[in-house]
Formats: structure tokens, C-alpha cells, sequence
């Protein structure tokens, strides 16, 4: 068994809430940008914009979409007409099948709910996932960040890219079912374990920030 695997039998609970959580968004509102917890789809392509930045979009790439929700990212690169092959996860099962029935015409894209199928690919791109903690701990949520973070850069032949809520937002706005995090010590963490190459985006109308991690 390898070593992320043991991580996330450690993290099933965390995991287990998150994939119920999306499930009845996803259920309610289908897929749509409240079906994946954004207010927007203005919002939501504005992320996509910022991640992207990992990528040489002049040529032909491959992704991975971990946290893929219904493949709105999957969409957003088709429409820009990018070389691309897409593999996008996500933890509920229900995302996957809407996932699956709203691109059943897409080439080279594949989704999938098992995590263990996924292959290294030149990229590896996660939105929104570390931002719903609900009842976990902060403690045990930044260490499922840490692992996580591992887990991405290990998918990535020449980057990843991942955006979290910033500890930087307005303090009565701030939710407790949420997790906020300090975006220096991210970028310090990132630079420290993964690469020399890491970008902080921090300068987009969002209560959010960027990194953005490259290989070379």
C-alpha cells in the first residue's frame, strides 16, 4: 500500500462528508455553478482563468481535474480550443455521473470516482476542493491539505495548481464550515517541498488566492 493510500484510508471520514456534501448540491441544483458550491459561473470561469496559468497552452497537454464536479473546466478548455487530453476526478460519485452524461461527445476526457485510476499527467489542477470543511477540525483539515498537495504534485509532470479561501477575508464574513487559509505559509510550503518555481496569485476580486507550483 502507498504511502497516499494509507493517507487517505486515515482521511475516509473527511472524504466520506465532502463526497456527501457535493452529492446533494449537485442533486439540487444540478450542473450548474451552485451544483459545485460557486456563486457564480462569472466566478467560476474566473478561477479556471487563474489555475490555467500553470499550463503552456500552446501546445498539446494532458490534465488532470482533481475535483472535477460536472466538468465545467472540461468545458472552459474545449471552448478555448486547446490541444488537451482531460481526466477529471471527483470524490462523488453522483458529480461523476453528471460529469459523464454532460460530455458523453467529449474526446480524450475520461472521469472517474476512483482516485487510484488516475495517471500522472503533464498538469494537475484542483478547484474549490479545500475550501468546505464542515465539522472537520482545522488541525485535520490542513493536515488533509498537506497530504493532498502531496498527492498533486506527485500527478504532475510539469506543475500543478491548486486555489484555497484566503485568511484574508472580511472576519464577519467569514463561515465556520469553511477553512481560510494563510496563503504565505502555503507559498513558503510550496516552495520549501515541491519546487523553486511557485507563483502566489493573490490579486483577483475573489476571497480566494492562487498557487501556482511548476517543475521547471
Amino acid at each position: 500500500m502507498s504511502a497516499w493510500e494509507k493517507a487517505r484510508m486515515s482521511f475516509s471520514k473527511i472524504l466520506d462528508s465532502v463526497a456527501q456534501y457535493y452529492t446533494e448540491r449537485v442533486t439540487t441544483y444540478g450542473a450548474t455553478a451552485r451544483g459545485v458550491d460557486w456563486n457564480s459561473a462569472e466566478s467560476q470561469e474566473l478561477r479556471f482563468e487563474q489555475l490555467m496559468k500553470v499550463c503552456d497552452v500552446d501546445q498539446s497537454f494532458s490534465i488532470n481535474d482533481y475535483g472535477c464536479g460536472y466538468g465545467a473546466l472540461l468545458d472552459y478548455l474545449t471552448e478555448r480550443r486547446y490541444s488537451f487530453e482531460y481526466r477529471g476526478f471527483d470524490v462523488s460519485k453522483q458529480m461523476i455521473i453528471e460529469a459523464k452524461q454532460q460530455h458523453e461527445d467529449a474526446s480524450d476526457s475520461q472521469f472517474f470516482s476512483d482516485e487510484s485510476v488516475l495517471a500522472v499527467a503533464d498538469y494537475t489542477v484542483a478547484s474549490g476542493i479545500f475550501n468546505v470543511k464542515l465539522r472537520t477540525s482545522d488541525d485535520d483539515w490542513k493536515a488533509y491539505l498537506l497530504e493532498t498537495l502531496q498527492r498533486l504534485a506527485e500527478l504532475s509532470r510539469k506543475g500543478f495548481a491548486f486555489n484555497m479561501l484566503t485568511s484574508y477575508s472580511d472576519r464577519d464574513r467569514m463561515r465556520s464550515d469553511l477553512y481560510y487559509a494563510d496563503p504565505a505559509f502555503l507559498f513558503d510550503y510550496c516552495k520549501r517541498r515541491f519546487s523553486r518555481f511557485v507563483s502566489l496569485i493573490h490579486d483577483y476580486p475573489l476571497y480566494e488566492f492562487t498557487i501556482i507550483v511548476r517543475n521547471r
